[in-house]
């Protein structure tokens, strides 16, 4: 997209910058609420967090099973199931909570299966449907202010990168008129140590009604779904006109 594009464009131009930034992204702002550009990381990786209840949704695709590689391959809460090939093509059941006014899926099979005493949700099951549960608790969990810090600390590799994300999420000036709502997901890819997960949200920022993709590169870690920040990109934000080609979820 033109510089020119992007500054007429409604779902692009920044009408503020929330530098409560995860995993070196950036959330941009424009007419939507955006996570963009995570530009470089370390190779190691923290833990993710919490469970909770509410609403349940449809019923999950989970492909072929293989065996354990150890106890690394397992879940660091005990959640049951490896999974290290397939896909997502139907949408899991899940519970809906809410994080503040957004809501988020948990899932007694997929996770999350652990909270920390930060309130941060973790702990996925090592599967596809794992990682998609991963990724829209991530989302949500970074799209609200006051879990941003706590969620960088399990999401993000140690390190002076994650140190420099702290500092900026601890400096961040609150956001006022933004919503988001989980609407759809696609499972990119998946290798069973990797995964791309693309979830889809509504927004509206100050009444102006939106969509947007937010990918993440996850990479199973320590018993858990974490950000993969070997990538130039850990994850990113693309301005959509609708959700139309994702798989609906959301409550």
């Amino acid at each position: 997209m033109s510089t020119d594009d992007t500054e007429q464009s409604p779902f692009t131009r920044p009408a503020f910058v929330w530098a409560a930034i995860v995993v070196g992204l950036v959330l941009v702002l424009g007419a939507i609420l955006g996570i963009k550009a995570l530009t470089s990381g370390n190779d190691k990786n923290t833990t993710a967090a919490p469970t909770t209840t509410a609403k349940s949704t449809t019923a999950a695709t989970t492909p072929s099973p293989s065996a354990p590689v150890g106890d690394e391959s397992r879940s660091t809460c005990g959640l049951p199931g490896i999974v290290l090939t397939g896909t997502v093509s139907v949408a899991p059941s899940a519970t809906w909570a809410y994080e503040g006014t957004i809501a988020y899926p948990a899932s007694s099979k997929y996770g999350p299966g652990a909270t920390d005493s930060s309130g941060v949700r973790y702990c996925f099951q090592h599967s596809p449907e794992g990682a998609l549960f991963a990724g829209a608790n991530l989302l949500v969990q970074t799209a609200d202010r006051p879990m941003v810090a706590a969620a960088i600390e399990r999401f993000v590799p140690a390190g002076s990168y994650r140190d420099g994300l702290l500092a900026n999420a601890s400096s961040a000036a609150p956001t006022t008129g933004v919503r988001i709502a989980l609407g759809g997901f696609r499972l990119l890819a998946y290798t069973g140590d990797t995964a791309r997960v693309d979830i889809g949200a509504n927004t509206s920022v100050n009444g102006t009604p939106g969509a947007g993709s937010y990918v993440y590169e996850l990479t199973w870690q320590d018993g858990d779904w974490k950000l993969n920040t070997k990538p130039t990109e850990a994850s990113g934000y693309t301005a959509l006109p609708n959700l139309a080609g994702y798989v609906l979820w959301g409550k």
